[in-house]
């Protein structure tokens, strides 16, 4: 599992929800209609990696009376798949982690287009219309005001800071005459999976905050070794439970678990969801933090550890060569009993004490030994000088 490990990978993006319509200035990934009546609920996050294949999956949630309603969400590499996610899966996920207690897509037209700009792909998925963009930074704000993007001097600069970074993007817009048509209301989620190769996890997570609010999101992670905090907690096994990120306050690890036969059976049969392995581990982040607190990003090291760095740092240096350990250095079992951790620590102590102790006696020997050599040595010489 740990050599697995070693290219671990999840996780991408977070929603990054710019509006379609004229607004008034807009907070840096957010979905704000002109009289305010759509918001940005808690954010509900599937990142699965196995072998090099990393599983995104989120629900876009449509949250007002809007026409132009939609996002344009970082990506890290030009998607393998764009579709439709689970219909229970992040409802089951939620249950795992907190149990109940007992008792027509439209073609981007020849006129809304940029220079610098490359539509890769374009699919719907329910009343989403998807469309993945490569470009410039310059160009994709350009691309989005030619496509009804309303965009602040401050979404633009985030759009610049994370084209920088990656040339990828993906747009989703709501079709309200679908939504209307399927008789969806407000707070109708639609779930979207998308499949696709990068080196590591990433998931920018600055991207979620908007002025004035509280940064809500769950974030849930399928992968083939236990997630930690730290390279020291990952290496002699602590739970990571509990133990909030380094730095992050209101951002923490509230449940893991190896994967067992009630989750894989419920999470496997789901649609477009039969990848999903019987083996690995489910790791469950929640954050609840002010807006101007969430300044960073997340990226995961080959040992399984969880880094965040500041908003701005490239995706892929975000946790992809950091490693405090040599590789080799074994790891014990997750949730190893601290008791254990405490007669490690108390033997590992014993017997450094005991080797000083026995080095020292070893070298007082030697010491006396050479002494004694030096008078024998003398005294055998002095008959010598006697004659002379």
């Amino acid at each position: 599992m740990r050599t697995v490990g070693k290219h671990l990978v999840p996780a991408l993006m977070a929603l990054g929800l710019i509006m379609f319509t004229s607004s008034p200035a807009l907070a840096c990934g957010g979905l704000v209609a002109p009289d305010g009546q759509v918001r940005l609920a808690r954010a509900t996050t599937l990142i699965a990696w196995h072998d090099g294949v990393e599983h995104y999956m989120t629900s876009f949630e449509y949250q007002g009376d809007e026409k132009n309603v939609g996002w344009i969400v970082p990506l890290p590499a030009n998607p393998d798949a764009i579709q439709e996610g689970g219909a229970w899966t992040l409802q089951r996920l939620e249950r795992e982690a907190n149990p109940i207690p007992p008792g027509a897509f439209a073609a981007a037209s020849a006129e809304h287009a940029a220079a610098g700009v490359t539509v890769l792909q374009q699919t719907t998925v329910e009343a989403l219309n998807i469309e993945v963009i490569e470009g410039s930074g310059p160009a994709i704000i350009q691309w989005a005001h030619a496509n009804g993007f309303v965009l602040s001097t401050d979404t633009a600069a985030h759009l610049l800071t994370y084209a920088a970074a990656s040339p990828y993007f993906m747009t989703a817009k709501f079709d309200t005459s679908k939504l209307h048509a399927h008789h969806e209301v407000v707070g109708d989620g639609t779930p979207l999976l998308i499949t696709m190769h990068v080196p590591h996890p990433w998931v920018p997570l600055e991207v979620l905050a908007l002025d004035g609010q509280n940064v809500q999101a769950d974030l849930f992670f399928l992968t083939d070794m236990p997630l930690n905090t730290s390279d020291f907690a990952a290496t002699v096994g602590q739970s990571p439970v509990g133990s909030e990120l380094p730095g992050a306050p209101g951002f923490r690890v509230a449940f893991q678990e190896p994967m067992n036969a009630s989750l894989y059976h419920d999470l496997s049969t789901d649609r477009n969801m039969s990848w999903v392995r019987s083996d690995g581990w489910l790791t469950y982040l929640t954050l609840n933090a002010p807006a101007e607190d969430v300044t960073y990003d997340l990226g995961v090291t080959p040992r399984g550890v969880i880094r965040l760095a500041p908003f701005g740092t490239t995706p892929m240096s975000i946790g992809g060569t950091t490693q405090t350990y040599p590789h080799w250095v074994p790891m014990l079992p997750i949730g190893t009993p601290e008791y254990l951790l405490i007669i490690l620590v108390g033997v590992a102590a014993w017997g450094l004490v005991f080797f000083l102790i026995r080095h020292s006696k070893r070298a007082e020997k030697l010491g006396v030994r050479t002494t004694l050599s030096a008078q024998e040595w003398l005294q055998a010489q002095q008959p010598l000088g006697n004659d002379r």
